[in-house]
């Protein structure tokens, strides 16, 4: 098997303390909005309330209850609910909410950084980190009582490891577990041990934002394909199967308290949440299917649902309301298309720029912040573009680290299609496009400084 060298820049001693002052400056820049704007502000009407209530309600020992009426609640993951919990217990928690989100957000720059080392080197790893640690459509979310920041910081652990494990596939032959005396031994747990930290993480992901479900079997057939290209054919089928399937088992393993706890305590199955019926009844409406906010979703279209109660058990309501939606889509079979598009337009900030921008000043985000990350988003998408096949050129003729960094980017489409389009459905696929836009800035400061500096662009080394 061909290893891929994916980290084209010598590794230097600098880039520890570069990336401290870089997450330094991001740290200041957050702690001050947090410190001197949003410390003392209420919530406003939005998901916050209920992340909040949640886990206030965890550490008076209600476990995952709807927040206005005693019923089971799941309306969203555990994950950013636990996170707060941890400081809920005081009289006012919610200015340590926010607190906890911002650290999130403030890792999240560190962790990008690690990220675009290991794909392409220091200066690549320091600009991704820069750009995190300035773009708006991150550090908005910073001290916002929601699940962005979280997530954000899980699919950005997750692709660092998924990007450690498959560079241990391509380094080394992996033996079948149970090799315990062979000399490939230690080769083999050390896959084995990224395979199940990658489960681990990309079952985190699923449980800050259900929609990350689909990383987990995304970095499994990556992996899987990998290993059958490679390796003597005796083994190769066994091992394509046998790290696949750790990466797996450790997700479901992750997930499965979640899953279970929900299995028996509703009227209707509940995997993760009981969020699909209510975000699949606003998006599928007159409101979301022609007019201004076409391609969006609509809080009228959930609050005009004629048969809303209180009372109504979360699990069956939700089956009721995604009953409705696909009633509606089957009605309005031909009005699909272009609801689609603007779907896909809204999520890639190409149209709708209005309702979008009101979307986040109504989740407390800044109106000139908001308009301020769509100009910021043109600019990164397409240096993402070039960054992408600066990567594929580099990786050539295996092309894996790109196809890993466009996991998130398969997730957010998918989620987009089937629902709306928006600036918290593409958070997930942020860390991709800062990383590969960095690649594509150093790349052109190579060439900008000529063939010497392009050639550095070969000289391979590992990460940690």
């Amino acid at each position: 098997m061909q290893a891929v060298q994916t980290e084209p820049e010598p590794r230097s001693g600098r880039f520890p303390l570069g990336l401290a002052l870089i997450t330094l400056v991001g740290a200041c820049w957050r702690l001050g909005v947090l410190a001197f704007d949003k410390w003392n502000q209420p919530l406003l009407l939005n998901d916050s309330l209920y992340y909040s209530a949640q886990a206030r309600q965890l550490v008076d020992g209600i476990w995952f209850r709807e927040i206005f009426v005693d019923r089971p609640g799941a309306e969203h993951g555990p994950l950013t609910s636990v996170l707060l919990a941890g400081v809920s217990w005081v009289d006012q928690p919610v200015p340590w909410q926010r607190l906890v989100t911002v650290l999130c957000g403030i890792a999240t720059i560190v962790v990008i950084g690690l990220l675009g080392r290991r794909i392409g080197g220091d200066r690549v790893g320091l600009v991704a980190a820069a750009i995190a640690a300035v773009y708006p459509n991150l550090w908005m979310n910073d001290g916002l009582v929601m699940s962005e920041s979280v997530s954000v910081l899980m699919v950005s652990l997750a692709l660092w490891a998924a990007h450690r494990l498959l560079t241990e596939v391509d380094a080394r032959t992996v033996t079948p577990v149970g090799a315990v005396g062979s000399s490939m031994a230690r080769p083999a747990r050390a896959a084995a041990a990224a395979a199940v930290v990658a489960g681990v993480l990309a079952g985190l992901a699923a449980l800050a934002r259900s929609e990350l479900a689909l990383l987990t079997p995304a970095v499994m057939v990556l992996v899987a394909i990998r290993l059958l290209r490679g390796g003597p054919a005796g083994t190769r089928w066994v091992k394509s199967l046998m790290l696949p399937l750790v990466v797996g088992l450790s997700s479901l393993l992750t997930v499965a308290p979640w899953v279970v706890f929900n299995m028996v305590r509703f009227e209707e199955t509940v995997t993760l949440t009981t969020n699909d019926g209510t975000t699949l009844l606003g998006s599928y409406c007159d409101a979301s299917f022609s007019g201004p906010n076409i391609g969006g979703w609509s809080l009228l279209c959930v609050v005009a649902d004629p048969d809303y109660s209180m009372d109504e058990e979360p699990s069956v309501r939700s089956a009721r309301q995604r009953d409705l939606a696909i009633d509606y889509a089957k009605e309005h079979v031909g009005d699909l298309p272009k609801v689609v598009v603007a779907r896909i337009g809204r999520t890639l900030d190409l149209y709708g720029l209005d309702s979008l921008v009101a979307q986040d000043v109504g989740e407390e985000r800044y109106r000139w912040a908001s308009w301020a990350g769509i100009v910021m988003w043109w600019v990164l998408a397409v240096a993402a573009v070039v960054g992408g096949v600066v990567l594929r050129r580099r990786t050539a003729p295996t092309t894996w680290p790109l196809w890993l960094l466009l996991c998130p980017v398969a997730s957010v489409t998918i989620t987009t299609v089937v629902f709306y389009g928006g600036h918290r459905i593409r958070s997930s696929m942020e860390p991709t496009v800062i990383v590969l836009a960095a690649l594509a800035f150093v790349a052109l400061a190579n060439r900008r400084r000529g063939p010497d500096a392009a050639g550095e662009a070969t000289a391979p080394d590992e990460a940690p």
